[in-house]
């Protein structure tokens, strides 16, 4: 046990003053999914003390291909996400706190997870989420990593409150919403390279290396052998309502978050995202068609996905009714799996 680290102790810029620094670190992730796991794994070898997880969701079959952490055994029983990352932990480094939460993340929860957090890393799968955490991130002046990546494509950003631009800064620059691994699918490598990056500036963050880290908005493609690290210094606002002069956290605010309602006496959740997405239904219902499963229709004002015991209708304006639940977590967890 004296030597799990020596190799890491050994990397100068760590050293044993990083690694001790590291022991002493609390990191909040939020989603135990592909991107989950594996930073989950990464740090937790690397021996960074206190882990806190939270996800909604239960392990599937497919998530098998490239959520790393999890086994058929889960796969079958459908344990949820958090508690198998927490279990396989403990046979990994049995030295790290491991927090598991299995709750679907909104404001409450979020604040409820954040005493002593010394970063937040976004394994999530949809930006309502990573919007909120944007702000609680400036709020709280705690950095946080965005990952995210689909198909071969990949993109992270590490964000310093005070520092660099925020997310809310970037929305302009940055895609949101549309294709999602549920759509087009996801290879592992393109997983395994964006958990790299997160990790690693993690490292940098948790052992006060803030000169070393990288500084720029990266996206790649790995099946295109593409790769563009970005300077958007410039793209931060003084008058950006998540990390402004005058700063009112808007994704925190009850006007600023998703809403879901549950539709009386009609086994229907309505979800309205936090702002318009302007959806392109036809190019939406040639990805679902794509699937090679489930039932598409489609007119000029909505579309209409049937699947199992669901049939979602959506909306161009990224409105959609939810039919065949009556919970809401369900249906959020639905809607983010094919329009993220």
């Amino acid at each position: 046990m004296q030597d799990r680290y020596s190799r890491q102790k050994l990397f100068r810029p760590i050293g044993p003053t990083g690694q001790q620094m590291l022991l002493d670190a609390k990191v909040l992730i939020i989603g135990a999914g592909a991107l989950g796991t594996g930073l989950a794994e990464s740090l937790a070898r690397s021996g960074v003390g206190h882990l806190v997880v939270a996800d909604r969701d239960y392990i599937e079959w497919s998530n098998l291909q490239r959520q790393q952490l999890f086994t058929e055994e889960d796969a079958a029983c459908r344990k949820p996400k958090a508690v198998a990352v927490k279990e396989r932990l403990a046979m990994i480094n049995s030295e790290v706190q491991v927090e598991a939460y299995v709750i679907d993340v909104t404001r409450e929860e979020l604040e409820e997870l954040l005493p002593g957090v010394q970063l937040i890393l976004d394994a999530t799968d949809n930006f309502d989420t990573r919007l909120l955490i944007n702000d609680i991130s400036q709020k709280y002046r705690i950095p946080w990593i965005y990952g995210g990546c689909v198909g071969s494509y990949g993109m992270t950003y590490t964000i310093l409150p005070d520092v660099t631009p925020c997310l809310n800064c970037l929305l302009g620059t940055m895609p949101i919403g549309g294709e999602t691994c549920d759509t087009i699918g996801v290879i592992p490598s393109a997983v395994q390279t964006v958990v790299a990056h997160q990790a690693t500036e993690a490292i940098k963050l948790l052992t006060g290396q803030v000169d070393a880290l990288r500084g720029t908005l990266l996206t790649f493609d790995l099946w295109k052998n593409e790769q563009v690290a970005i300077k958007v210094d410039s793209a931060r606002r003084s008058d950006c309502a998540s990390c402004g002069e005058a700063a009112t956290y808007p994704y925190l605010s009850a006007v600023g978050t998703r809403k879901t309602e549950v539709l009386c006496g009609r086994d229907t959740v309505q979800i309205r995202p936090a702002q318009p997405k302007e959806l392109n239904l036809a190019e939406m219902a040639q990805t679902l068609g794509r699937l090679g499963e489930g039932q598409v229709e489609r007119n000029p004002f909505l579309l209409s996905f049937s699947i199992g015991d669901h049939r979602i209708v959506l909306f161009a304006d990224g409105r959609a009714l939810i039919h065949g639940t009556k919970d809401p977590m369900e249906a959020r967890a639905i809607y983010d799996r094919y329009f993220g």
